[in-house]
């Protein structure tokens, strides 16, 4: 059982952690110490979460500026609490956990001091976005509708607060470039523009409720609804519509590159850090991009003669951009045959994987209300989304691809695994870097041709289109944020190596411009994955289990690069064993 603590505020509790644990005997040890400073700051960081346990939250964050300076010295706090313990008193296990966190603590400060939250939006969309995932989540219970009427109740409030920030990020130039927010306020008006509080998305849990509840209060909670609808969520959406239009995307910054910001070198090497958990430069990065890009090509050159398409690779790209073969013809057809996809995998799923997770995953469609500016797809735990915007530019010969990268053995799969592992701590199994999860999911749509799971040329061009995409970001990312480039020369880039169509290739682009450094993540994850794997196959020849590797990699859950290569470096030093003593 855990001690009380010594002292009231987080702050002030952290930094008396090793001489409270010292007073009372019992938890005097470094293990003890740094348990305490990551469960206190755990929960602290879920009170600013958005129903981060998948429930339905009863409040949303405060994001005032009280609270972020808060934030700001509660982390830092941490972080001197944790420079009072030696990593060598504490066991192996407790080592590794130590650097993810102190890692984390890092990253959370830094995003602080270049204070960030002056700017929570992005191309596809921003906080008042989040709201719409929550009401699609299950309600079970009259306390799930209260804690959700408390939720909206709060929106006022929220939004207020985030317009603030957003005017302190205006006042000095901090904000995503102009030009990839056109459009964006259609996420916005479909809510302030509504005419009926039943037509507006936060309205749909109450349109099938359970079916135990009583109907009176079946009534009166749409009563309550209807009227929060209509006087409170419609109007704050309204007023954030109107400083949207009028004020804030007039007064954002026609630049795109982040070294355009504030302190924009040094932020933009950040990000990049923050993304690869890395110390590469731009330079390095694009250089890499260049020659994945010109391998990759060759390789599509030979699948196309095995395709027998006669005609060059511009010409081949447009065929399958073009040709409807290619494309779904409804909704439906496109999300059935990712479900078949999902199903292959499973077929084969024992060979490569000796551990499989217990969380299964639906199918569905992104929300007609953020779908035009979202990306092809997203994998959590519990859902597989796809975008079913425009089909005529999302070709079926990537679908496999794309269901590996998202599902299984991608994301669905992986953060089931981490989510599932009890022996980790919370920090670890909940918290996701970008290297790894977007690393493993790219390596995972090669990994497809080892499964046997791509049948034609054009599924297998489909994989390395994907792979080319992600290579191509490379050069793109750094092109933008750290050369100069225009965001038509990015776009004619992706065009002229990709066979991604150009609806999704202008949305991508300006995600990139939007989100500096994220881009770069996936292939330089999928890099060090690869390289682990060379190393440990070279090392153990005979005894290199592919299915102990995977498990290996998995059972880390997410965690920096150089983490991750230090513990393969151990599993090679240990014959390659399963980490489940299979």
């Amino acid at each position: 059982m855990r001690q009380k603590s010594c002292g009231t505020g987080l702050a002030i509790v952290l930094l008396a952690s090793m001489a409270c644990h010292t007073a009372t005997g019992a938890e005097s040890s470094a293990e003890a110490a740094f348990r305490d400073i990551y469960e206190r700051e755990w929960q602290q960081r879920l009170t600013d979460r958005l129903g981060g346990d998948g429930g339905i939250p009863a409040h949303l964050p405060d994001v005032a500026i009280g609270a972020q300076n808060e934030r700001l010295a509660n982390w830092r706090s941490v972080r001197a609490a944790l420079a009072g313990i030696d990593p060598e008193d504490l066991s192996r296990a407790s080592q590794i956990d130590y650097r993810v966190y102190a890692a984390q603590i890092n990253e959370l400060i830094a995003a602080q001091e270049y204070r960030e939250y002056e700017a929570p939006l992005n191309s596809s969309g921003g906080f008042w976005g989040r709201l719409a995932y929550v009401a699609r989540r299950p309600f079970r219970s009259e306390a799930d509708y209260r804690n959700y009427l408390s939720l909206i109740s709060e929106v006022p409030r929220y939004f207020r607060q985030q317009q603030e920030n957003m005017r302190s990020g205006l006042a000095r130039g901090f904000t995503p470039a102009r030009v990839a927010l056109k459009g964006r306020d259609l996420t916005i008006s479909r809510v302030a523009d509504a005419k009926d509080p039943t037509d507006v998305v936060f309205y749909q849990p109450f349109e099938k409720m359970p079916g135990t509840m009583p109907d009176t209060t079946k009534t009166a909670l749409r009563s309550e609804a209807r009227q929060l609808m209509t006087n409170t969520a419609i109007p704050a959406y309204a007023d954030l519509l109107a400083f949207f239009r009028e004020e804030y995307v007039p007064g954002a910054r026609e630049t795109l590159a982040a070294s355009a910001l504030p302190a924009g070198d040094a932020y933009y090497a950040w990000k990049i850090r923050q993304y690869t958990t890395l110390d590469q430069t731009p330079d390095e990065i694009h250089n890499i991009g260049l020659r994945e890009v010109a391998r990759i090509r060759a390789r599509m050159m030979e699948v196309k003669e095995y395709a027998g398409f006669d005609g060059n690779l511009e010409a081949f790209l447009d065929f399958l951009r073009t040709d409807v073969q290619f494309y779904a013809a409804t909704p439906g057809d496109y999300l059935k045959e990712a479900a078949w996809d999902a199903k292959q995998f499973d077929g084969v799923a024992a060979d490569y994987f000796g551990h499989l997770p217990r969380t299964r995953f639906s199918i569905q469609a992104f929300p007609a209300e953020i779908a035009p500016f979202s990306a092809g797809a997203a994998g959590g735990r519990e859902t597989y989304w796809l975008n079913t915007y425009k089909l005529e530019t999302r070709p079926l010969y990537s679908l496999m691809a794309l269901t590996l990268h998202e599902s299984a053995p991608g994301h669905s799969f992986q953060a089931s695994i981490a989510a599932e592992n009890d022996s980790r701590p919370d920090f670890r199994r909940e918290v996701y870097i970008s290297a790894y999860g977007e690393g493993w999911a790219l390596y995972c749509e090669k990994l497809g041709i080892e499964m046997g799971l791509y049948e034609t040329p054009y599924d297998i061009f489909g994989m390395l289109s994907y792979q080319m995409w992600r290579a191509a970001r490379l050069v793109v990312d750094t092109g933008i944020h750290a050369r100069g480039w225009s965001r038509e020369r990015a776009i004619e880039y992706l065009q002229d190596n990709t066979a991604i169509g150009d609806h999704e290739i202008t949305t991508e682009v300006d995600r990139y411009i939007t989100n500096p450094g994220q881009a770069v993540s996936y292939y330089t994850g999928m890099l060090a994955i690869e390289d682990a794997r060379a190393l440990a196959e070279d090392a153990l020849g005979e005894n290199f289990n592919i299915r102990h590797f995977h498990d290996t990699i998995l059972a880390q859950g997410s965690v920096p690069l150089p983490v991750l290569q230090d513990r393969i470096d151990q599993f090679i030093a240990d014959g390659g064993p399963s980490p489940y003593g299979e």
